[in-house]
């Protein structure tokens, strides 16, 4: 279980040529040398301002940040007002660091609380069923039903 960290510059919206980037700039860029551990890269995001996960929840994929409101297809085994647990997370990153699990990031390494909100019904879809010259038309109209989830902060527990 290894993890690597990639760093990401962020650069003006506008297209700007190489050389309009400070020498001083491109060298400090170039010098800086990725962490050699997951605690030091830990370190590293843990001293940036805002953190986002993505992470595996009903099978699918979510990009989250804390105190997101996240609407997923029911889950049935949970009560409003229920904290979750995530434990399946990909990637891990701040404004310019990321740390990407292959394919997950150790367990134990970060902590992300979800609570249940409320269990909810998207609008009414119609399906219609119909065959040509039969004179046969049904209609079956149906609301699927939702679960949304309050992300709490994203915590690195502390080794000892």
């Amino acid at each position: 279980m290894t993890a690597c960290l990639r760093s990401k510059i962020a650069l003006p919206t506008r297209a700007i040529s190489r050389s309009c980037i400070p020498t001083r700039l491109l060298q400090t860029q170039a010098t800086a040398t990725p962490p050699n551990s997951i605690s030091s890269a830990l370190s590293l995001i843990r001293s940036q301002p805002s953190h986002y996960v993505i992470a595996n929840l009903a099978g699918k994929r979510y990009i989250l940040a804390p105190r997101d409101l996240l609407t997923v297809p029911r889950l049935n085994d949970v009560k409003v007002g229920d904290t979750l647990s995530l434990t399946d997370i990909h990637e891990l990153g701040s404004r310019e660091y990321t740390l990407r699990g292959e394919p997950l990031i150790p367990a134990g390494t970060v902590d992300v609380k979800a609570t249940v909100v409320e269990h909810t019904k998207g609008r009414m879809e119609e399906i219609v069923k119909k065959k040509r010259r039969k004179g046969y038309k049904k209609t079956i109209k149906h609301k699927q039903t939702y679960t949304r989830l309050r992300i709490s902060d994203i915590t690195f527990p502390t080794t000892s």
